[in-house]
């Protein structure tokens, strides 16, 4: 798509310039771009003061080395990196990825992200996001250990409660947050809540672990309950096994659908009579093993070399939760032939512009990533307020709490789509009603 103001294109011809060799960031800062157009007709305040320009430019980028010891004596090394791209309206707030894939590219795409998503939770959080090439799998507890303790010997310098606060991401799950807490609190000799995700021992908050998950079926519950649908009876197809594809599998079956597939970064499993949770959390959660075993459980369902092909599985609603760009084109017409009506992104970004496009076009629901899968930092939002106030929540008071905020989330960004003309289209709701509260607080607080 071509820009119809001339502004526009110059921002993003200029954030290609500036920052080569980044499709991710491209991609992401594109989506948000061309959602603007009509905002800028309304606000050439936004213009005048830069408002635009400075939302694309991170306000911090650091990167560092991580060396580590691994079990044979050896000495590795990897990079580490935090993205705080915006603290407008709070401290910055975003996860850490732990993956080969990780480079800046890939940080700053979440981080853009992050800054919409953390202002459409209502929440007082800026944009942020860090993370390493270090891959976890495969590796001992131990050498987990000492590359999170590296990590946070250089990160603690940047991080604080009321500065930026990490969580995790993809590849940083409790065990990860624990050990770089540990280290956090050894070096810092203080006691406060500059990671979420902890355990509940430590100041952790309930609900947090099923947050995404869960959040992501509230909002999914609200798009369907507008068109006189819901969850109830249907059939869904999760991609993903990790945390958000087992906690949106487990609220789905609590809202009365049936859940028949589920993915890694191998293959998938389908299983026609529903798939057996308690299975997959025994797998991914204490075994830490691929999904193919599940077959061995449950010999009926089936397992297929390579994630092509999940989206191809007959279904109503679709919950894309791996990882980003893995649903395209072709996959989109599929989904939409075979009768779907609802897609929501449980990972950041997973559908390509080019599906996200046929998606609409065929009038197929689709709730983008930062506003359905805002439950987990909506949650660790609420996890800073527990450790502020030396308190904690119960699990019912905690999921309240998330599902107001997510209805929130769809109303806000329903409400900003009829206002500018684009009903139904969520996609362009979420990214102005996020920016438009963003963009005022910069306006409030000059030229930073």
């Amino acid at each position: 798509m071509s820009f119809k103001h001339a502004y526009l294109a110059e921002v993003m011809e200029n954030v290609i310039q500036r920052n080569p060799a980044e499709p991710e960031f491209h991609q992401a800062v594109r989506e948000v771009l061309e959602s603007l157009e009509p905002v800028i007709d309304k606000h050439p305040e936004y213009v005048e003061a830069g408002i635009i320009d400075r939302i694309v430019e991170p306000e911090r980028q650091i990167m560092f080395r991580v060396p580590w010891v691994d079990d044979h004596g050896k000495v590795q090394v990897n990079r580490g990196f935090r993205i705080q791209f915006n603290s407008a309206i709070g401290p910055y707030k975003g996860g850490l990825r732990f993956h080969p894939s990780v480079y800046a590219g890939i940080i700053k795409f979440l981080g853009f992200e992050q800054i919409f998503k953390n202002s459409l939770t209502g929440l007082p959080i800026g944009g942020g996001k860090g993370g390493s090439d270090f891959d976890p799998k495969g590796k001992s507890d131990g050498e987990v250990m000492r590359f999170c303790q590296s990590f946070m010997t250089e990160l603690q310098r940047h991080i604080g409660a009321d500065t930026d606060v990490p969580a995790g991401d993809i590849g940083v799950g409790g065990r990860e947050i624990g050990f770089m807490y540990g280290q956090y609190k050894r070096l810092r000799n203080e006691y406060t809540g500059v990671l979420t995700g902890k355990g509940l021992t430590y100041g952790g908050s309930l609900v947090r672990t099923e947050a995404t998950g869960y959040g992501l079926c509230y909002f999914t519950e609200e798009m369907l309950n507008a068109v006189g649908k819901s969850f109830k009876d249907s059939t869904v197809v999760i991609s993903g096994s990790g945390n958000v594809a087992i906690y949106a599998t487990e609220k789905v079956h609590q809202l009365g659908g049936k859940v028949v597939a589920l993915s890694d970064s191998s293959g998938y499993i389908y299983d026609a009579e529903g798939i057996k949770l308690d299975t997959v959390k025994q797998i991914k959660e204490v075994e830490r093993k691929r999904i193919k075993e599940y077959v061995k459980y449950h010999p009926n369902a089936e397992y297929y070399e390579g994630c092509d092909g999940i989206w191809s599985i007959k279904c109503d609603i679709a919950l894309p939760s791996a990882t980003q760009n893995e649903l395209d084109e072709n996959d989109a017409k599929m989904l939409a032939a075979n009768g779907c009506i609802a897609v929501a992104e449980g990972a950041n970004m997973p559908s390509t512009p080019e599906a996200v496009e046929v998606l609409l076009n065929k009038g197929v629901l689709f709730g983008p990533a930062k506003a359905a899968n805002a439950g987990g930092v909506a949650t660790s939002a609420l996890e800073m307020s527990q450790n502020s106030m030396r308190y904690g929540w119960t699990f019912e008071e905690v999921d309240a709490k998330l599902k107001d905020i997510m209805v929130n989330i769809y109303k806000s960004a329903s409400e900003a789509a009829e206002e500018y003309g684009c009903e139904g289209n969520f996609v362009m709701g979420a990214n102005i009603a996020g920016f438009k509260k963003v963009a005022e607080t910069m306006l409030a607080q000059g030229i930073v």
